[in-house]
């Protein structure tokens, strides 16, 4: 992420001036942790500071504020907070003998899960926020630059997506072809293993003129291809324009109707949110690509009822029987736990044979870690490290073989690609297949932010290379260059 420069390039403007001028503002460092949500967020926090004037950083060296979004859904996620706090702490202490004053603050998960917990162990922490109240930033990091330890960790009545930043600066922020928009945010499911209700708050949707709004500002800035973000993005119940509640369904129909906007996605989803009309979606709207994260994280029935996951291991399969005839080229990905307390041998059978009946182009696996303040964190028969271990690398096994799979299984086909910048090698272009991989081409560099139909020659570990399907006619834009 850049910093945007405004004003006409005057070669009669002082340019020694300029490099002062920046070096007085303010600069801002985001580290983020964990989901794409969170990325999103630190994209927020680092808009919403450099609406105070806050030009951003790569490095937590440079910066006056430094911000750690984290997660709390991996491992040990707050003792790795304390770890890197001890490393901030260095950079705060040598920014303080030169005279300066670096303010610290963790943001994210953690933040709201640990609260005042986190000033009082590493003194370092000026600020502590969580993700209801990003747009209150300012006057926080105002309040903790008088007086350190500020905590905000409330959930807010008031509408805070109201405080989003404008889409439109958002998009010349170096975001490139591609953009996410958060359209929903919390959780009401209650999944035993997570921390996500208590963390984010009840599932709260956008009104679809926000959202819509956001879409046609970023397709006037040059982004042709937006993903919704949401917790449960397929739970989106958003106060439409005309009184009513709209879906997600109903959402999507209405975005591919914005110009310049040709691919849209969607995640995170929920198994119990697939509705007839959503699965009916991906049946009708080309736009919306075909790749679905559908997190299921066991195939054990046993399993999914102590999960509260409220779905069954056969629920899910007549889901993906129902999309993948809506849809038949739609790859699929989703998240898996191994090693919940009480998983038998039996139960993880479950789970592989699951993983073989579907097939996956890609997944998340975890191996379950208890979080403080939820229901199976108390549970008595908790497995060992070695056998969720154990389990891990068999699952993961299995996800890369099918994962391998399904990359060579694209080798012949002609898919339309969006590139996007030069690849590495002279002549070489890059960009997004519908399943999300890398498409490596030799092109002209006009094929930039459009999209071409290219054909699969080979696979690469994370990406695929191509030709251009329709090489007479590219060679002839490139000889008119």
């Amino acid at each position: 992420m850049s910093e945007t420069l405004n004003g006409p390039t005057d070669k009669t403007t002082d340019d020694a001036a300029r490099p002062a001028e920046a070096a007085a503002r303010k600069a801002v460092y985001v580290k983020s942790y964990g989901c794409q949500m969170n990325v999103y967020d630190s994209q927020r926090m680092a808009d919403v500071m450099g609406a105070e004037g806050y030009r951003e950083v790569a490095s937590p060296e440079e910066a006056d504020l430094i911000l750690l979004n984290t997660c709390h859904i991996r491992e040990k996620a707050a003792e790795k907070v304390y770890s890197e706090l001890g490393r901030m702490r260095v950079i705060k202490d040598a920014a303080r003998a030169d005279g300066r004053q670096v303010l610290i603050g963790v943001a994210g998960c953690v933040a709201q899960a640990e609260g005042e917990e986190i000033v009082r162990r590493a003194r370092t922490v000026d600020l502590v926020v969580g993700p209801q109240s990003y747009h209150r930033l300012p006057d926080l990091v105002a309040r903790a630059a008088a007086r350190p330890g500020v905590v905000d960790t409330e959930f807010p009545v008031e509408d805070k997506f109201r405080h989003l930043p404008d889409a439109a600066e958002a998009a010349t922020r170096a975001r490139g072809l591609s953009a996410f928009v958060t359209v929903q945010e919390g959780c009401d499911k209650f999944c035993t293993f997570c921390v996500v209700p208590y963390t984010r708050g009840a599932e709260v949707s956008r009104p679809v003129a926000q959202v819509l709004d956001d879409v046609e500002k970023l397709a006037r800035a040059g982004v042709r291809e937006v993903s919704l973000l949401g917790q449960n993005v397929n739970a989106y119940h958003g106060e439409g324009p005309d009184g009513l509640d709209w879906d997600l369904p109903r959402l999507l129909r209405r975005l591919v109707e914005v110009p310049g906007i040709a691919r849209l996605r969607y995640t995170t989803s929920h198994p119990r949110e697939m509705t007839d009309a959503l699965i009916a979606a991906h049946r009708d709207l080309p736009e919306l690509m075909p790749y679905l994260h559908l997190p299921v994280q066991s195939g054990s029935t046993r399993v999914l009822a102590a999960m509260n996951r409220k779905h069954s291991r056969e629920d899910y399969f007549r889901i993906i029987d129902r999309v993948r005839a809506a849809r038949p080229d739609i790859a699929l990905s989703s998240d898996f736990i191994v090693g919940f307390p009480g998983e038998t041998d039996a139960d993880f059978e479950d789970t592989m044979d699951l993983i073989r009946r579907v097939g996956f182009a890609a997944a998340y696996s975890f191996k379950y870690s208890p979080r403080p303040g939820t229901p199976a964190a108390g549970e008595e028969d908790q497995l060992p490290e070695t056998l969720k271990t154990e389990r891990l690398h068999a699952l993961q096994a299995l996800i890369t073989e099918q994962q391998r799979a399904f990359q060579d299984s694209l080798v012949g086909r002609v898919m339309d690609v969006l590139f996007e910048k030069p690849g590495r090698k002279p002549g070489q272009m890059v960009g997004r297949s519908p399943y999300l991989s890398p498409v490596q081409v030799i092109a002209p560099s006009s094929v930039a932010g459009t999209i071409v139909s290219v054909r699969i020659t080979g696979t690469q570990t994370n990406s695929l290379n191509g030709v251009l399907a329709d090489a007479p006619h590219m060679n002839a834009v490139q000889a008119a260059e």
